[in-house]
């Protein structure tokens, strides 16, 4: 079993997986949510990481 989290983003349904991160827009694979940058925005609508639910 993976310790790894996925977070939803709920305005439009994105989901942010530590195991990928998202290297288009600097986070790297294995990336812990916590340390994703605050300013960080969703890459699909924009909406803020405070947007984003633990799945």
């Amino acid at each position: 079993m993976s310790d790894t989290t996925q977070y939803e983003c709920e305005p439009c349904g994105f989901i942010y997986d530590e195991n990928y991160g998202h290297p288009a827009s600097g986070i790297e694979p294995g990336t812990k949510w916590e340390d994703v940058p605050d300013d960080w925005r969703c890459p699909l609508c924009g909406a803020g990481k405070e947007e984003f639910a633990p799945l």
